[in-house]
């Protein structure tokens, strides 16, 4: 019988420093390439290629050391969560920059136009 003074024990997984050396030369690489790819002219892949190894080495940081790989479901659940919350983010800043080419954009303001109103209203 489940009674209220029963307690189950939690253990924390135990990862092996190995597989956190590992990551750690994983994320160096992933460095290293992000900085010989800056040097690189790809044209217009050079954001996404930058962008896919950026999101390479989140993915290693968000598995490996926020040990979001050997957590239950619930864990899971709230980081798709706040990944599909920062698509609906970038969709929504995406459309606002794509939409604003049909905005009318006035000159600036030059000192030139308000004098006469300036002197007008002063005297």
């Amino acid at each position: 019988m489940s009674g209220h003074g029963e307690h189950q024990e939690h253990t924390a997984h135990v990862v092996p420093i190995s597989t956190y050396v590992g990551v750690f030369i994983v994320l160096l690489v992933g460095t290293a390439l992000t900085t010989a790819v800056a040097y690189i002219d790809l044209g217009r892949w050079n954001t996404v290629v930058a962008l896919a190894i950026a999101v390479t080495k989140m993915l290693f940081v968000i598995l490996f050391f926020m040990h979001v790989k050997y957590n239950p479901g619930l864990t899971r659940i709230i980081i798709a969560g706040a990944f599909f919350w920062l698509g609906i983010m970038i969709c929504f800043s995406m459309a606002d920059e794509l939409t604003r080419g049909w905005e009318y954009n006035p000159p600036g303001w030059t000192p030139g136009l308000i004098l006469p109103y300036l002197f007008h209203f002063l005297f």
